[in-house]
């Protein structure tokens, strides 16, 4: 299974915010806890704690709403849309960045692990666009509509609740467990930039307003860990969680105006000043009224603000023809050695594309003209990407060396050329028909505000790159007004921002020359000496966050003791230089702005992958995210195509598919239980039973067989552990409508009883009407949200076992021999009960084709080849009530079988009965015998057996008749033994002395009445089958009767005939536990297969639970006792397994190890023999042999460890080199003499 990891808890320190696998998480310590002398402890990873006590707070929130709402309570579609809408939209962004920064760090560390949580990720999104295709379907709002919604939400809330859940459970520990400090404060940090700026100043606002006072200063200490110690990183990030949440995006948002910067496909910031408005204001289809020009529109002026997308055109354009011109020069060269510069050029460009594309689809064009659209360029350009590191990684794995290389490098100039082409045409079209209405129509401090949200579409940790990039191209004019537009576009809350782009932008002129635009020439990243005395002013001055002075003092000192600040070499293409965090020009100014630390790549974290993520959320949510967890298995995955023949363990997933099945069923059968009457309520509830007992049958074969199988694999380790976390959370939820359905049938009855009881009584009262109306109201709450846990659970299993078919699936094909996938097969039907197996087949055939049927049997033959499975089957499926019906509906469950029936030439298969066998001549029997030891597909010892029965069918045959001829001539009940037999005469207790029952049995052999086989036997010349029992005498009445577990006379009133009555063996017995075990097709003293049982199908037996690990030996039951002879797999004495693999008889080996201690059969050590050799080593060393034996050697041969050596001469004793056992046999005497003889070989 998976590592061990760490207490949660007890890695917090003690208390702290709790995980729940249903809901919502608890509330913090208090801050007196928590933070004192012990905050050196505090693990920074633990920040994402209260983030996922925000979202599912909020998520248990608008589940609740939507619960009123669909129970009649008046509720604002409308709000609880745009609650919705922001929720997705800071969620989608925490996704992006766990893929791109937490779960890349972990796998670096940990294997196997972050795979999954990634794929659930996308599993999320498309629950979140079902609800808003819901939520914007609403025009006509009936009972159905609003049950659906009601059971989206709680859909929505569970899996969300569940996947927060599991990664404090798994993936927390880890991270505290597996970095230190230092390295989890880098990993938040870069996880921080890694989020769009416009978002990050939404989300951590949201944050600090969703959590309490305590919470928040426990916050702020977190983040005083993670953030690095320069005074304006500080003031950056504090100012934001410092902020007052936007009410209209955290509690619903009544300004139209904000609304699409908050869905899905937008991540625009929220204008912050009185005169800014909206980027996407307005951006309804159909014609635009545009405000009129303002003063900031001078006719002289030089160049709009808006003209600046050209230099991020021409920027990109100049890279992208280096990047070509660099491919055709390694092409050149020949120098295919070393492409990992150019890759991550190339990766750096396509970043900022995919950004720049997002800037302009939710922001410029928009603000434009709500018809433009260039997504399907934007779609290509990415594509023609993606097509580009593809070959630059087929490159890497090709070689240098290989002979293709060349012909690769013509394909990458080929691809730099098509996507130069590309983007070149596409941002000529841009700038000739967008930017010239943007000029006309847009003041100049519009569109300057246009531009700054279109930078903070990026996050902090590409602005880092990408302002020292673009401005080192531009001249002094150019780079002084982008400067100009970049300050004046911003809102004053974002000051110290702004100041850091300011200095990023500087970093990128030649000798780090200010770019100043004032009249005093000061940059605002020239002089910082103010930031600390605003910074404490703004935290003073917050009120969502209490933060003195002195705290603030006192995070700072804190900072002091932490490593390094982090700083990084900015290389952005061949224009960047590096820079310091503080760069001096020729004149002596200087802009002293801090690096973020993060492009230093220290932990191998890649980031264009989060923003191809970013991108394909925004255009199509329901697209698989192309993350930076998933790329390489996406690789891997398809080399399983489905053309393959199948694989034995894929017959575990067909369950799978029953499953499905019967969610389909809860979830649409749920929404019909508010109007039903007691007959559907009933059937729902066996039906949900049915469900519910073989899925946890099924989870638990996976995490007791099929995950430990995998976890042995040394590169598997991790793999499971977090199904194992699904299967307790889903076991819950089942537990949970278990519970609901329970007090809605309660509820059911006693609305069914007061309907009987008015319309017999016909005095209806005042209070009664009002108690009848309560009870309805509450079983209306009640059906509602059973609907929604139903479609919660479905949604949540249908979500688990793809991700079980995607991720887990192939790993047996690639790791598991066809043998060994047998072999876990068996194991798992080997505890599977004959019940449980009897009702399971049917249930999952009902949802197979005839093809998937056929193969599913094919492979439970195959796994259980040695075993009595085949007969079983067949007995059981003819003794099953509907068993013509169910042989038309299930053809592959009776197949032909080879071990029990003989294909003649013809082709026609021939099944003898007694009366034909009585008219076969001996010719006729001898050639059928004959046939018999022609076919080469029977086995040796199934050929004997066939051939033994046909040898004595003239006997078995005569017998058949024989108990009429007995019944005729035999008069008088006492005769055929109609009376009662007991077991103790003086209780009067029926039964004898082998078996407690209240029947007797009627042999088919001699028609007489008999209390068990054994008895039968025991005066009889003949054994008797207890399995062609048909009738049975009831010892209370002595009527006899048809065979059954109860008696069917009326005067017995349905009494049993024994607490556990098997139909196929007939046994009845009153006393012990008993189950049948369908491998054995006998019935076993025990509790049952996989309680305190299993079947091993290599050995052909029962063995006990603790002997899972034992040697396998071929049908090693299926022979004689080696002490009393008697047949091993039909005994009813109790069995012992020896070391060796063989058996026998519990009371025979007490009696044979009082003298012997090697097996009877084998001649290996019955068990752990070490201190009896020792006594024979002291005997030895106590004895002396005579002169002329002294160096004499024998040779022998060990039964223990089977090695061959030599060892000095003795009589009796010889002991084994290897392996020092006595245990030993001379092979050879040695009459020469040897100084030392003692070897082995």
């Amino acid at each position: 299974m998976a590592t061990p990891l760490p207490d949660f808890e007890a890695a917090r320190g003690g208390g702290g915010v709790a995980s729940s696998s249903t809901t919502v998480l608890t509330s913090a310590p208090t801050v007196a806890n928590t933070f004192t002398e012990e905050t050196e402890e505090i693990s920074p990873i633990l920040i994402f704690l209260f983030f996922h006590k925000a979202v599912c707070s909020e998520l248990e929130s608008l589940h609740r709403l939507a619960l009123e709402f669909a129970t009649g309570h008046h509720v604002d579609l409308r709000l609880l849309r745009e609650r919705y809408r922001f929720l997705r939209s800071i969620y989608k962004h925490h996704c992006n960045a766990e893929d791109e920064v937490i779960f890349s760090a972990l796998d670096i560390r940990v294997k196997n692990v972050a795979q999954t949580y990634s794929l659930e990720h996308q599993g999320e999104g498309t629950l979140f666009d079902h609800l808003f295709e819901l939520l914007n379907s609403a025009t006509e709002i009936d009972e159905s509509y609003r049950r659906e919604l009601a059971s989206s939400t709680g859909a929505l809330k569970t899996s969300v609740s569940q996947h927060l859940a599991k990664e404090q459970k798994q993936v927390f520990p880890l991270l505290i467990e597996k970095f230190k400090h230092e390295e989890q404060a880098y990993i938040v940090w870069r996880f921080l930039c890694s989020i769009p700026v416009n978002m990050l100043a939404v989300f951590l606002p949201w944050l600090a307003s969703a959590i309490s006072i305590d919470e928040s200063k426990e916050m702020q200490m977190c983040l005083s860990k993670i953030v690095p110690g320069e005074k304006l990183l500080q003031q950056v990030i504090f100012t934001w969680f410092g902020g007052k949440s936007d009410t209209s995006a955290s509690r619903g948002v009544e300004d139209s105006s904000f609304q699409c910067c908050l869905d899905s496909s937008s991540s625009m910031l929220p204008c912050k000043t009185s005169r800014a408005q909206c980027a996407c204001e307005g951006s309804k289809a159909g014609k635009r009224k545009y405000p009129e020009l303002t003063e900031y529109e001078a006719p002289d002026a030089p160049m709009h603000p808006i003209d600046e997308i050209k230099i991020w055109h021409k920027s990109i354009n100049k890279e992208m023809k280096e990047i070509a011109d660099e491919a055709r020069k390694i092409q050149l060269s020949g120098d295919f050695s070393d492409l990992s510069a150019f890759d991550e050029r190339l990766q750096y460009i396509a970043e900022v594309c995919i950004f720049h594309s997002l800037a302009e689809d939710k922001i410029i064009f928009p603000a434009v003209d709500g018809e433009f659209s260039f997504s399907e360029e934007h779609d290509e350009e990415e594509n023609q990407f993606n097509e580009f590191r593809c070959l630059i990684e087929k490159i890497k794995s090709a070689g240098a060396s290989s002979t293709s290389a060349a012909e690769f490098y013509t394909k990458l100039c080929s691809h730099a050329d098509q996507i130069m082409e590309t983007i070149q045409r596409h941002f000529h079209n841009e700038e000739i028909q967008v930017l010239p209405l943007a000029r006309k129509n847009f003041s100049f401090k519009r569109q300057q505000e246009i531009l700054y949200q279109s930078l903070c579409i990026m996050p902090l940790r590409l602005i880092e790159r990408v302002l020292p990039w673009l401005t080192a191209s531009l001249t002094e004019d150019e780079a002084k007004n982008f400067l100009k537009n970049l300050q004046a576009g911003a809102p004053k809350s974002d000051a110290a921002l702004v100041t850091l782009f300011s200095g990023w932008a500087c970093k990128g002129r030649k000798a780090g020359e200010c770019l100043s635009p004032k009249a005093n020439g000061s940059c605002p990243a020239k002089t910082l000496s103010n930031i600390e005395e605003v910074y404490l002013q703004s935290c003073n001055a917050c009120v969502s966050l209490p933060c003195p002075s002195s705290s603030i003092k006192a995070c700072c000192q804190h900072q002091d003791k932490r490593p390094a600040k982090r700083t990084v070499v900015s290389s952005c293409g061949q224009n960047a230089t590096p820079h310091s965090s503080e760069v001096a020009n020729g004149n002596g100014r200087s802009c002293c702005v801090p690096d973020l630390g993060v492009n230093s790549d220290c932990l191998g974290l890649g980031s264009l992958p989060a923003a191809k993520s970013m991108r394909s959320s925004s255009l199509n949510s329901a697209a698989p995210a192309l993350n930076s967890s998933l790329f390489g298995w996406e690789m891997d995955s398809n080399s399983f195509d489905t053309g393959h023949a199948e694989r034995p363990v894929a017959t575990i997933f067909k369950f799978h598919k029953a499953i499905s099945k019967d969610l389909e069923f809860l979830d649409v059968e749920s929404g019909k239980l508010i109007d039903c009457n007691e007959t559907f309520i009933r059937q729902f509830i066996g039906r949900f039973h049915l469900l519910w007992g073989f899925y946890k049958a099924h989870s638990n074969a996976e995490d007791d067989i099929l995950f430990p199988a995998l976890e042995s694999k040394e590169t598997l380790h991790n793999v499971s552990h977090s199904y194992t976390l699904d299967h307790k959370h889903e076991e819950k939820l089942f537990g949970d409508i278990y519970s609901v359905l329970t007090e809605l049938s309660v509820l059911h009855e006693k609305l069914q009883s007061d309907s009987m009881m008015g319309n017999v009584t016909q005095t209806d009262t005042v209070q009664a009407d009002i108690d009848s109306g309560d009870c309805k109201k509450k079983y209306n709450e009640l059906a509602t949200k059973l609907q929604g846990m139903c479609k919660s659970i479905k949604i949540t299993l249908d979500q688990h076992i793809f991700l079980e078919e995607l991720e887990l699936w192939p790993l047996f094909d690639k790791h598991f021999s066809i043998q060994e996938q047998d072999k876990i097969v068996g194991r798992i039907i080997g505890t599977t009960g004959a019940e449980v197996l009897q009702s399971m087949l049917p249930w999952v055939t009902s949802a197979l084709s005839e093809d998937e049927q056929n193969r599913m049997m094919d492979t439970w033959k195959q796994a259980t080849k040695n075993t009595m499975f085949d007969e079983w089957l067949n007995e059981c499926w003819k003794g099953s009530p509907d068993s013509s019906s169910m042989e038309r509906a299930k053809p592959s469950l009776h197949r032909d079988n080879d071990h029990q029936e003989v294909l003649d030439q013809t082709g026609q298969l021939f099944k003898p009965g007694w009366k034909d066998i009585f008219r076969m001549n001996q010719n006729e029997l001898e050639a059928e015998i004959r046939k018999v030891y022609q076919d080469t597909t029977l086995d040796p010892r199934r050929k004997d057996y066939l051939v033994q029965n046909w040898r004595t069918s003239r006997w078995i045959a005569a017998q058949q008749k024989l108990p009429k001829e007995t019944e005729t001539a035999l008069n008088g009940d006492v005769a055929l033994g109609c009376f009662p037999s007991f077991r103790d005469p003086e209780k009067q207790i029926y039964g004898c002395e082998h078996y407690k029952r209240n029947c007797k049995l009627r042999a088919a052999c001699c028609g007489q009445l008999f209390t068990c086989r054994f008895c039968h036997d025991k005066v009889s010349d003949h054994s008797m089958d207890r399995k062609l029992v048909t009738e049975m005498l009831c010892m209370r009445c002595l009527k006899v009767q048809p065979v059954g577990p109860i008696c069917t006379t009326p005067s017995c009133e349905g009494v049993p005939m024994a607490k556990h009555y098997c139909s196929i063996c007939k046994l009845f017995d009153d006393e012990r536990a008993v189950y049948h075990c369908p491998f054995c097709n006998l019935c076993r003293v025990g509790e049952g297969l996989g309680i305190d049982y299993f079947h091993c199908m290599t050995c052909n037996c029962c063995l006990g639970m603790k002997l899972v690990n034992h040697k396998c030996l071929e049908k090693s039951l299926e022979t004689n006792c080696p002490i009393c002879c008697e047949f091993l797999f039909t005994s009813s004495e109790a069995v012992r397994a020896l070391p060796c693999g063989h058996y026998m008889h519990s009371a025979c080996f007490q009696a044979y190890t009082c003298s012997h201690y090697t097996c009877p059969i084998c001649g290996k050590s019955l068990g752990d023999m070490a201190v009896y050799f020792g006594m024979l080593d002291a005997l030895l060393a106590a004895e002396e042999l005579p002169e002329e034996y002294k160096d004499r050697c024998q040779d022998i041969l060990c039964n223990d460890c089977e090695r061959k050596g030599t060892t000095r001469f003795h009589w009796l004793y010889h002991k084994c080199g290897t392996c020092g056992s006595y245990n030993t046999r001379v092979i050879r005497s040695e009459t020469t003499t040897v100084p030392d003889c003692s070897t082995s070989s």
